[in-house]
């Protein structure tokens, strides 16, 4: 009865906290994203409820990576404040053992683990693809809504667009440049007094017909100056290329089906592994993380909130940097996929699986190095 009293308060202590990080680590990495994505409310004219569909599409990769992050900072600093409070100290005084304090942990960290592992298999695949796609729809839909008066656009491949101009409901454009240089060999320089504009929504494909204008062009040393009174351009928006899909784009049985093609190029073979492997490696880390930051925030009571998040955010660095450096090595064929992206985590709960028994045996590392290093030089 105690122990589940004991039990319900602590994983209402964590899931407090790990709700306020994850909500705060994912805004921090969806900032970047989001400023791009209001552009396109603001220069395009995109509807806002597009926009937040294509946050929602985001959701799920940053979401692998913040749900490990934020259950790091909530045990770091859940048992910062029970044992700066003494409250740690009441329940050890009361019989409970430190291993008493690891299934409440365990347990929420299993709950996080299992939505890590859904998003990981199953959300990721889905929020890039149907990302990249909506992208791709919307820049097609708004192509023509992209034209701000006085500012050149230079999104256009080989093509940089310029409007004195531009009346958005009857897209008809007023004194208008534009700049050709898809033939690299004869650039063409347009000057026209006005025109309309037209895009196909299925294809991005933009139709300028100009009116009232002139055309330069110049190859070496042969000038041409020719007057019209309608000329008809057609530009890709860039946007009408196919879907491309990347190892961060396919499920789980399309990752393994690529990896045993022996079409596909070694190189983009050991990224599909790799990949694979990541899939099931992120969610395991939510354990890692909650096995190092419990003695981690037992021995930190003297030094508050502040530093608890400090050693999270150094621990998040070290890790990421660690998994970054390693699969790179592994993509280029240096190291196995497997190792490459469980190495970490297996460096990490040792890591953490120590510090639990140091502080089982109420040991900080300084004391057991320092009797260490006693034996050492008696032996």
């Amino acid at each position: 009865m105690k122990h589940g009293i004991i039990n319900r308060y602590l994983m209402r202590e964590i899931t407090g906290i790990f709700v306020l990080g994850l909500t705060i680590f994912t805004l921090v990495l969806l900032m970047g994203r989001m400023v791009k994505l209001m552009e396109m409310v603001v220069a395009n004219g995109v509807p806002l409820a597009e926009v937040l569909r294509l946050i929602v599409l985001l959701l799920p990769s940053f979401l692998v990576l913040t749900i490990p992050m934020a259950f790091l900072l909530a045990v770091l600093l859940a048992f910062g404040r029970l044992s700066s409070d003494n409250e740690i100290t009441v329940l050890k005084a009361s019989g409970l053992s430190l291993g008493a304090l690891l299934p409440p942990v365990l347990l929420t960290a299993g709950a996080a683990a299992l939505l890590t592992l859904f998003i990981s298999v199953e959300a990721v695949p889905w929020g890039n693809t149907g990302f990249k796609q909506m992208t791709m729809d919307v820049a097609r839909k708004y192509a023509a809504s992209a034209i701000r008066e006085r500012i050149f656009r230079d999104d256009l491949p080989g093509i940089v667009l310029y409007v004195d101009q531009y009346d958005e409901a009857r897209r008809t454009m007023q004194r208008v440049m534009i700049q050709d240089s898809r033939d690299q060999e004869r650039p063409l320089t347009i000057f026209a007094q006005s025109g309309l504009i037209s895009s196909d929504d299925s294809t991005g494909v933009l139709r300028i017909l100009l009116k009232n204008g002139t055309i330069h062009t110049q190859r070496k040393d042969d000038y041409r100056l020719i007057s019209f009174g309608e000329y008809l351009l057609t530009a890709e928006s860039g946007r009408s290329t196919p879907l491309v899909r990347t190892e961060m784009d396919l499920g789980i049985g399309e990752l393994r089906n690529a990896i045993a093609s022996s079409k596909l190029p070694p190189q983009t073979r050991l990224k599909m592994a790799t990949e694979l492997h990541s899939r099931f490696a992120f969610p395991f880390a939510t354990f890692v993380f909650a096995i190092l930051a419990l003695p981690l925030g037992l021995s930190n009571r003297r030094s508050g909130k502040g530093s608890g998040f400090t050693i999270s955010i150094l621990i998040l660095l070290v890790y990421y940097v660690l998994l970054s450096f390693l699969r790179t090595l592994a993509e280029k064929g240096g190291i196995s996929p497997v190792l490459a992206v469980w190495l970490p985590n297996l460096i990490f709960l040792s890591i953490g699986l120590l510090l639990l028994r140091l502080a089982s045996q109420e040991m900080t590392i300084r004391s057991a190095l320092g009797r260490l290093f006693r034996f050492g030089r008696t032996a």
